[in-house]
Formats: C-alpha cells, sequence, structure tokens
C-alpha cells in the first residue's frame, strides 16, 4: 500500500530495514520509515510510516502516522493516522483525523479534536476493541 501525504515534503529521512532492532528515542525532520523493530519514543513533526514487518513500542508525537506493520503505545498524530489493512494498533491515540481500512485493527481510545465541534474539540475519547470497526454496507434506497 502506497501512502499519499497531504505534505510536499516527502524526503526520506531515515530507515529502520527488517532485522533491525534500536532501543531509545528518534527524532526526525521529513519522513521516517521503519521496518525493523524500534522501543522508544518518537518526536517530529513530519511522516511516519511503520512498514508492515516494523514494531514500535513506545509514545509517537508525529505530524502523520502511516501504519502497516505493529505499534504498541499512544500515539499523537497533529494531523492524520492512517492504519492499513495489515496494521496492528494497540495504543491510545490522538488526531484531527483518523482512517481505518478494512481488516486492520485498533484496540484502545481515540480522541479527535477538531474546529467547529461544539465541546471545543475535546470530547471524552471513546474506547474500541479489536473487532470495532464493522464491514462497510453499501446503502440501498427503499423504491
Amino acid at each position: 500500500m502506497i501512502f499519499k501525504s497531504d505534505s510536499s515534503t516527502t524526503e526520506l529521512n531515515g530507515f529502520l530495514d527488517a532485522g533491525s532492532h534500536v532501543k531509545g528515542d528518534l527524532r526526525f525532520e521529513n519522513t521516517f520509515r521503519i521496518d525493523g523493530k524500534l522501543t522508544g519514543g518518537i518526536v517530529s513533526d513530519g511522516i511516519l510510516m511503520i512498514g508492515e514487518g516494523g514494531v514500535l513500542e513506545g509514545d509517537i508525537q508525529a505530524g502523520q502516522v502511516f501504519v502497516s506493520g505493529r505499534v504498541e503505545g499512544k500515539i499523537n498524530a497533529k494531523v492524520r493516522v492512517q492504519i492499513a489493512a495489515t496494521g496492528v494498533v494497540a495504543a491510545d491515540l490522538e488526531t484531527p483525523t483518523l482512517v481505518i481500512e478494512d481488516g486492520a485493527v485498533f484496540e484502545g481510545r481515540c480522541a479527535m479534536p477538531g474546529k467547529g465541534r461544539s465541546d471545543g474539540g475535546h470530547s471524552k475519547p471513546k474506547t474500541a476493541g479489536p473487532q470495532a470497526v464493522a464491514p462497510t454496507v453499501p446503502f440501498v434506497k427503499d423504491r
């Protein structure tokens, strides 16, 4: 799956390849991709991509987060979180935009601050289980 960013800057700053395991905190600009395992925190205004074989155990603060692998911890994204069909996210997250594809697993709490909401963008987080995403059913209009 190829993710398209709203950002015009897609320069890849770094890459953690499969078979690699790093412990510690990571800071980067623009875009970073994880196909190995990272245990620690991430802070960036850029784009974080977790590939299908990628595992992240820790807290994320980023502009955008795209998950095709596995994330455990907390996610705070300024723009968007997208979980691909192969993604597994066991995390509490906060983001204005959340996209969960069919087949993805999300278990945690989600807060979605946004403009124009009567509660000022701060609502009580909702809890979702691993089977929380229902399949899309086509709308059939009565004749």
